[in-house]
């Protein structure tokens, strides 16, 4: 069996659709899976284990009749027996009809008609489990696994030589700062204010004055990191040069801090206490609160992520 599925979106939509790969894959142990995402969230599948190729599509482009018929011809050559579509456009789900798919899957809306079966949206749960729901379409019943991945041992030796060159012993508190660029051209700003994480990290330091503060700096991150450290001299800074080894520098720390972001998922993933920061997204919809390690801290209703005091992090930093 050959499986299909079309996956837009960013790291984190990666990272909540693992759980049905997984389940897709336990399943059907001997199907091959393949997945279509966007070019920018690739590295995203170094930590999946459930899946076989992935493809590549530019679903916000936009895509000419060559760059449909391109991503056609490649699903067709592959002969699949079903396909699961994220993706709720009416291109997209014609785009699954003129494969000739048998088994077509995706959430109810626009053009149904065109799918085998439509799966009816619920929104008001975890991500993870709404994409779950999918499976329905598929006769598949089972709860929705956590959020699991494969770290290879490559990438946690790398985490544990970089701990080594910072003169890390004993554990460290990890900071995410919240830079998107993507994020914030959406509108939707996840950057806490460089002061607030200042006033956060120098508590933890006068309580924890032995457990060094670590500030993660990814590629779009470089300014605030330099605002941070001229502020936090004693702070120690890492970079992961891949979403592996970023997985294993999280899964190393005592804690991590961090907004509402992709390293947040990985942390749910590899079972590291977190303190997330949200402003307008919503936490039920993005954590599996059920989980004791996890934690967040919301900003008022309407108000950005800059909003949050402080204090109310360091009050959830300390609770009991």
């Amino acid at each position: 069996m050959r499986v299909l599925a079309l996956v837009p979106g960013g790291v984190g939509d990666q990272l909540l659709f693992f759980p049905t790969l997984e389940t897709l894959k336990q399943q059907y142990p001997q199907a091959a899976i393949d997945v279509v995402v966007e070019p920018r969230v690739i590295g995203a599948y170094k930590v999946c284990p459930s899946v076989r190729k992935v493809l590549t599509f530019d679903y916000k482009d936009r895509n000419s009749l060559a760059d449909f018929g391109n991503l056609l011809g490649s699903i067709r050559d592959q002969e699949y027996n079903a396909v699961v579509s994220l993706g709720q456009r009416f291109s997209v789900r014609f785009l699954l009809w003129l494969t000739g798919i048998p088994q077509r899957v995706s959430f109810a809306g626009q053009g149904d008609y065109l799918l085998s079966q439509a799966v009816p949206l619920n929104t008001n749960q975890y991500a993870a489990a709404m994409y779950h729901d999918l499976l329905k379409g598929f006769d598949i019943n089972v709860p929705c696994p956590p959020i699991k991945i494969n770290v290879a041992k490559t990438d946690i030796d790398w985490a544990t030589n970089e701990q080594k060159r910072l003169g890390i012993t004993n554990g460290y508190i990890l900071i995410h700062g919240g830079s998107s660029a993507l994020a914030i051209k959406k509108g939707i700003d996840k950057i806490y204010p460089v002061d607030s994480w200042v006033a956060i990290a120098q508590d933890i330091q006068e309580k924890l004055p032995k457990l060094p503060i670590v500030i993660l700096k990814g590629p779009e991150d470089a300014e605030l990191v330099s605002k941070l450290t001229a502020k936090l001299p004693k702070a120690l800074v890492i970079s992961p040069p891949d979403i592996g080894k970023l997985a294993a520098v999280i899964a190393a720390a005592n804690l991590l801090l961090c907004t509402d972001s992709a390293p947040m998922h990985l942390g749910v993933a590899v079972g590291t206490a977190l303190v997330a920061l949200f402003g307008p997204t919503s936490p039920e919809k993005l954590l599996p609160l059920n989980d004791p390690k996890i934690k967040f801290v919301k900003a008022p209703e309407g108000k950005p992520i800059a909003a949050i005091a402080p204090q109310d992090v360091l009050a959830k930093i300390w609770q009991d």
